[in-house]
This record gives C-alpha cells, sequence and structure tokens, in this order.
C-alpha cells in the first residue's frame, strides 16, 4: 500500500463529543481512500465483588452482563449510523474486555488496520488533560498509525 492510504480505518466510538468528531473524520478520510470503516465500542463486564457466608446464595449477573452488553450494543448503533449516514462502508464491532486500549490494539493488529481514529478525550476523560488515557494508549500501543481527533 503507497504510504498514507488507509484501506481499513478503524474509529473508537464510546458516543462521548469526541468520538463522534473522531467517526466524522474517518468517514471523511475512508470517502477519499474509498476505505471500509470499522466502528468499534469496547465495553467492561459489570464485575461486581461478592463475599457471601457458606450457605449463602451466590447471585446470578446475567442480567447486569445483559445490560451492559445491550447498552454497549445503543452505543456502537449510534457510531455506525453516523458512518452509514456518511455513505462509506461500515461494519460494527462490539468487544467485551477490560481494557480498552487492549482490546483496539488487538483488534487492529488482527484486522490488519491501516489507521486508528479516537477522540482525545471519551467518557471518562477529565476535561484538562491533554489526552485521555486511550488516546495516550494508542499513541503509544498501536501496531498502525493513530489519529487523535479533538
Amino acid at each position: 500500500m503507497p504510504a498514507g492510504e488507509f484501506r481499513k480505518i478503524i474509529v473508537a466510538f464510546d458516543g462521548s463529543k469526541d468520538s463522534f468528531t473522531a467517526v466524522e473524520l474517518a468517514c471523511s478520510l475512508a470517502s477519499r481512500y474509498n476505505s471500509e470503516v470499522a466502528v468499534v465500542h469496547v465495553y467492561a463486564s459489570p464485575l461486581v465483588a461478592f463475599s457471601a457466608g457458606p450457605g449463602m446464595p451466590i447471585p446470578d449477573y446475567k442480567e447486569l452482563e445483559d445490560a451492559a452488553k445491550e447498552g454497549g450494543q445503543k452505543t456502537l448503533s449510534r457510531g455506525v449510523q453516523l458512518a452509514s449516514n456518511a455513505g462509506v462502508k461500515v461494519k460494527g464491532e462490539l468487544i467485551q474486555y477490560s481494557s480498552v486500549v487492549e482490546a483496539l490494539v488487538e483488534y487492529a493488529a488482527d484486522s490488519k488496520a491501516d489507521l486508528i481514529v479516537v477522540g482525545t478525550r471519551g467518557m471518562t476523560g477529565f476535561k484538562k488533560l491533554i489526552l485521555g488515557s486511550v488516546s495516550a494508549g494508542l499513541v503509544s500501543h498501536a501496531p498502525c498509525p493513530v489519529l487523535v481527533a479533538r
């Protein structure tokens, strides 16, 4: 692939303002290079610490797991719809993983991505930080170029 061409673009989407900007930027590049865009949302399993005495029933966390997955799917759908409205080839990927950075790095490596686009700060970012922990982690560890959208 010639330098500066992007066939596979991953965009990290968490529903934050900056992630919407990242999708718009990824779609702009995808239109220019006729690229495929993968909108990726990573959600964590709702782990709950539990301690019980002998004979106490162990609670069923399936409802919590299902709710987390459903929320993740709703978030992902918003990002996919935005990319679809931009007229690019798009697919959505919902990933359950404890580390957003690790999940995105692994996904980028496995899919042989040419570029990752991510917002400056996500839903959990502090407004005073220059880069959020996910964007900083991707810049440090991604197997391909990372474009940070602001």
